[in-house]
């Protein structure tokens, strides 16, 4: 059987990695297609769970925009399908890499596995393109796997009925993994790489690169970082800044020279997993965060308008606080300050998984295509 499995950003390769791990437990070869959507932090990824991709696709120009980058990862992927002829091709999440790989399946009659399935946030500028390319991704998949029973029941209510599956979220197996393989030898050399940090004291993780953001709301969520800072001189603020030219520029015009914020450049997967789990809470936009966090008890507060994830705002264990400054420092001081709201978050049950929603994926896909 040819599995072949499409990504071309870190986190599409965090969740995709269990799945492949377990296919190579099973005997069969993945293989697998790198669009290279983001190429330096994705090797990063494939490092630490020693994956080798058969095929890259080296997509991203300087200032691509999104039609541009689409029409080539088209072109790039139908020529590697065709060559391939896999009997089924995985795709994770909301990418464009993920949208245009399940579109060229389709386009070439093979089926679609859709890994974290079923996310909406009904917003169809936010977040962008995100929230259209999952849409359409939906409707050209064979076998939904869904992370939540709120993801499952999305899809329902769309109106697709058949090959729906409630498995749990890869990622939480992706963070197992990891803290399964940090050994002695390496937490000693992580303590060193963080050395400047006083872990005595409380440690607010960042991390902010959404592209609805871009502009006016970015600017408010530097704006209430720096002010929790100036004003919480005994917390640590750790900020990994993406590379996106865009974000960079705002970060650093606002928050340079700060001497409790400290900005860093990108961490990899292990560390980025090993410093969240000596975090005290979490100032985030991104997806995959809003899932690791909850899994080690630490409270998210998501600098969004909306999300597709509000599962962990509803078990309380994260806060959408929007992109105000107003609104976003006093959650920060209030989870800096309020003992009891930092402990009802902290300890409300993870609902994104139990770490074998792989395991549960690979058996069903054996099933349906009567391997043993």
């Amino acid at each position: 059987m040819k599995i072949l499995f499409v990504f071309g950003t870190r986190p599409e390769a965090i969740k995709l990695a269990p799945l492949i791990k377990e296919v190579e437990k099973n005997s069969i070869k993945p293989l697998i297609c790198s669009t290279g959507q983001h190429d330096e932090m994705l090797n990063q990824v494939l490092s630490i769970f020693n994956l080798f991709p058969d095929y890259n696709l080296h997509v991203m120009t300087s200032n691509q925009n999104l039609s541009a980058l689409t029409s080539k990862l088209i072109e790039k992927l139908n020529k590697i399908v065709v060559k391939v002829k896999p009997d089924i091709v995985f795709v994770q999440g909301d990418t464009t890499s993920a949208f245009c790989g399940a579109l060229v399946a389709y386009y070439n009659k093979i089926p679609v596995a859709h890994i974290e399935a079923g996310l909406r946030s009904y917003e169809k500028y936010s977040p962008f393109p995100e929230e259209m390319n999952r849409l359409l991704i939906s409707r050209m998949t064979d076998y939904h796997f869904c992370p939540t029973k709120k993801s499952e029941f999305n899809l329902l209510q769309e109106g697709i009925t058949k090959n729906i599956y409630n498995v749990g979220n890869t990622v939480i197996d992706a963070l197992y993994m990891v803290l399964k393989n940090i050994n002695s030898d390496k937490q000693k050399e992580l303590k060193q790489k963080f050395k400047y940090l006083d872990f005595t004291k409380k440690i607010v993780l960042i991390t902010g690169h959404r592209r609805e953001s871009f502009g006016i709301p970015f600017k408010n969520i530097c704006t209430a970082i720096k002010n929790a800072a100036l004003s919480n001189r005994n917390v640590q603020f750790l900020y990994p800044v993406h590379l996106n030219p865009s974000v960079q520029k705002t970060v650093y015009d606002i928050l340079k020279g700060i001497n409790n914020i400290f900005l860093i450049k990108p961490l990899d997967y292990e560390e980025l997993i090993w410093i969240l789990n000596k975090s005290y809470f979490v100032l985030t936009d991104s997806g995959g965060i809003q899932e690791e966090a909850p899994s080690l008890g630490k409270p998210v507060l998501v600098m969004r308008n909306v999300t597709e994830r509000t599962e962990g705002i509803e078990a309380g264990n994260a806060i959408l606080v929007g992109t105000q400054s107003d609104r976003i420092l006093d959650f920060i001081n209030k989870l800096l300050n309020d003992h009891n709201l930092f402990e009802k978050m902290a300890k409300s049950k993870n609902p994104y998984g139990d770490g074998k929603a792989a395991v549960r994926i690979i058996e069903i896909i054996k099933r349906e295509f009567d391997i043993l």
